[in-house]
């Protein structure tokens, strides 16, 4: 691994951790050249999983949009980035290798913030949606709520 200091690639591991349940490996290191302490990730690389969109296009699938769009959905409510982080560990390994529609994303997404947080599960469902007015908004609530 390069150091981030002096960009050596000599360096030892002082501590491994198993994270995100078991997903991933975070090895803490230090540069033998600099004395650098750093932290590095690893995880398993999967087959490549393209996402059929909507209007049938495809495109690789990306962790980070995904990430982006659940945190926006949860920005300013109680939810740790350890939750999120977690919701995003638990979809992405429910996805096989090959092809995936984006609409069945978006539904596990939801299934999981439904469980999480009331108010980051109706802003993710007004933009996987695609609300159009408040009725639909309303109606989406209205269904949430078991009226």
């Amino acid at each position: 691994m390069k150091c981030p200091r002096c960009s050596s690639l000599e360096d030892k591991v002082i501590d491994s951790r198993l994270v995100r349940d078991g997903a991933a490996i975070k090895r803490r290191r230090e540069c033998t050249a600099c004395g650098c302490r750093f932290t590095t990730f690893e995880e398993t690389v999967r087959d490549e999983l393209i996402v059929v969109k909507r209007d049938g296009r495809r495109e690789a699938f990306s962790r980070a949009k995904l990430e982006q769009g659940v945190r926006a959905s949860c920005q300013k409510r109680p939810v740790s980035d350890e939750q999120i982080r977690s919701l995003l560990d638990e979809v992405v390994t429910t996805l096989e290798g090959g092809e995936v529609q984006s609409h069945t994303i978006g539904e596990h997404v939801m299934a999981r913030l439904r469980r999480l947080d009331e108010v980051a599960y109706i802003r993710f469902a007004s933009v996987y949606k695609r609300f159009k007015d408040v009725k639909e908004f309303t109606a989406a609530i209205n269904e949430f709520m078991g009226k």
